[in-house]
């Protein structure tokens, strides 16, 4: 086992490097967006449904068959999912069909499923 801290032992600021850095980050609003918008992925749940998306719009019947749920917990995680403009939907006779809201979702998925199978 290594003695090596893994923090600093002399306190230095690398002004240059901070100040580089901060001109750089997005704002907070933003940065709290996108914390809210990872929370939704945070659900396995709504990762299966994302999941299931990617190959299929599906309505909320196909989806809860699919997952083996009831329709009722598969609306409750559209909603949230909706909320974080994530998923859209649109009105098919009596059916409520769902895809992903855009490109970037499905880029979202892909990525993460490659990093957690590397």
């Amino acid at each position: 086992m290594s003695n090596v801290k893994d923090t600093c032992q002399v306190e230095f600021v690398h002004s240059d490097n901070v100040n580089q850095v901060n001109s750089m980050m997005e704002s907070d609003d933003n940065l709290f967006e996108l914390a809210e918008l990872f929370k939704a992925f945070g659900d396995s749940t709504r990762v299966r449904i994302l999941h299931a998306l990617t190959f299929s719009e599906l309505c909320v019947c196909d989806l809860a068959q699919l997952l083996n749920m009831s329709s009722s917990a598969i609306s409750h995680q559209l909603r949230v999912l909706r909320g974080q403009k994530i998923v859209k939907y649109r009105k098919d006779g009596k059916n409520v069909i769902y895809t992903l809201v855009d490109a970037h979702v499905l880029t979202l998925l892909e990525q993460g499923l490659q990093h957690v199978k590397e």
